[in-house]
């Protein structure tokens, strides 16, 4: 198995058949193409993954299912944007949104325009714009999280 040294989880074995291709790359960074989606081992409770990339070691992004932020999230988008995932269904779409953690916590804010859409059966990855008009750049979250925390 390969292996690969991250700025954040350190060495991190590298298993073929877990890479996420982005044909496109993400926004902001269209240079990263390939990722592994790592979870935290010592907070199992955690709704965060990360986006490790395998091309830029230094670079992990923080995702989560917008589900937990955001119940009815229902992204609109035209069907030629997943054309380079691969062959989907709905059901077999795996949707994450970047969550953004900025120095004063309740800040904490996700994406809700734009986005990663995943085709496990192909393992091919997208950022696509959604058309909802309502849903913001800037989502905050740290309000639903403690609420959930606390069991509201």
């Amino acid at each position: 198995m390969e292996k690969l040294i991250t700025k954040l989880f350190g060495e991190i074995g590298i298993d073929e058949q877990k890479i996420i291709n982005f044909p496109e790359g993400i926004i902001g960074f269209k240079n990263l193409k390939n990722f592994l989606l790592i979870h935290d081992s010592e907070n199992e409770d955690s709704k965060i993954t990360w986006m490790q990339s395998i091309d830029e070691p230094a670079f992990a992004i923080p995702v989560i299912d917008p589900l937990v932020v955001k119940e009815d999230y229902n992204p609109v988008a035209e069907d030629e944007l997943l054309e380079c995932i691969g062959e989907i269904t709905d059901n077999e779409l795996f949707i994450m949104v970047t969550l953004k953690v900025p120095e004063d916590i309740k800040k904490m804010s996700v994406n809700l325009k734009a986005p990663l859409v995943i085709n496990p059966n192909t393992r091919k990855g997208c950022q696509i714009l959604v058309q909802n008009e309502d849903y913001m750049v800037k989502y905050p979250i740290y309000e639903i999280l403690n609420n959930r925390k606390a069991g509201k």
